[in-house]
């Protein structure tokens, strides 16, 4: 049985993710996605202005004046929620933890899906593949998501996204949209990228914490590396190795984005403590315009 506090805590997020959706994101997620394709719908009389492209000709035969073919764009779609899981999710030094920024983003994204009449599928990794949850419709299924997300208890504690990719290409038979939502700090998993992109729309969702770029002059630091257990002391007042770790930091995020770049795949980007709502507006703008 989920606990009562997992279950206000499913409520909690229900309540605000589904006013973003409502207030903020209407409208801009059907925009930012294609459909699976087009199906003819009916035919009716020529109007002025109708491409000329669309004209039957057997009907215009028919009935000695011109008809035009009228299609409509088969909206269904799959989305699937790929999260990691790993203890890296457990960091946040801006009063949330990045699980908990996870958590709210894929609600929402769920619940946006869900107000579309799509259907939303959920892969929890660390190390591994931890849960697989079939794609469905309906705010029933949301919240069984959303409780996953919330409740699940990883076996793993680190991060193979190129395994979990691996596993959601296996998996997946028909196209559908991939939110992959991870810090990404993980061995390369470029080839695995690659090969899931060939089939789906794959959207990279970079979740982040300020400390993980830049550290606090504080004195002596014990760094605890939640995934390996490995264990530092650092003097953190030495500018040079503040400089040092921001440095290596930026490189290692700047040939991450060049990756998703080089692939032509947009990333969405979110950091703990800050709203999610104008990196994912813009994202679902920037797409629709695209469109």
């Amino acid at each position: 049985m989920v606990p009562a506090e997992i279950l206000k805590k499913v409520r909690r997020i229900q309540i605000v993710t589904s006013a973003m959706v409502n207030d903020l994101l209407a409208g801009q997620y059907h925009s930012a996605f294609k459909g699976m394709g087009i199906e003819f719908e009916e035919v009716r009389e020529y109007l002025p202005g109708d491409d000329v492209r669309t004209i039957d000709w057997n009907v215009t035969a028919r009935h000695g004046r011109p008809f035009v073919k009228r299609f409509r764009e088969e909206r269904e779609l799959t989305v699937v929620l790929v999260v990691d899981v790993s203890a890296s999710q457990e960091f946040g030094t801006r009063d949330q933890l990045k699980s908990e920024l996870v958590a709210e983003l894929g609600a929402t994204l769920a619940f946006s899906a869900v107000r579309n009449n799509d259907k939303v599928g959920l892969v929890l990794f660390s190390d591994r593949v931890e849960r697989f949850v079939r794609a469905d419709k309906g705010t029933r299924h949301v919240l069984r998501v959303i409780r996953e997300l919330l409740y699940h208890r990883p076996a793993g504690r680190g991060t193979d996204v190129g395994g979990a990719l691996e596993y959601v290409d296996r998996v997946l038979n028909r196209r559908a949209v991939v939110f992959i939502i991870s810090d990404f700090q993980t061995p390369d998993f470029s080839r695995a990228l690659k090969s899931l992109r060939r089939r789906h729309d794959v959207i990279p969702v970079l979740v982040r914490d300020r400390r993980e770029r830049e550290l606090p002059a504080v004195r002596y630091v014990e760094f605890y590396d939640a995934e390996t257990g490995e264990q530092l002391l650092v003097d953190t007042s030495s500018r040079a190795l503040r400089q040092r770790f921001a440095a290596l930091a930026r490189a290692r995020e700047a040939a991450l984005l060049a990756g998703f770049r080089r692939l032509g795949i947009d990333v969405v980007e979110v950091e703990t403590g800050q709203s999610f709502v104008e990196p994912l507006r813009r994202f679902f703008h920037q797409r629709g315009r695209r469109r």
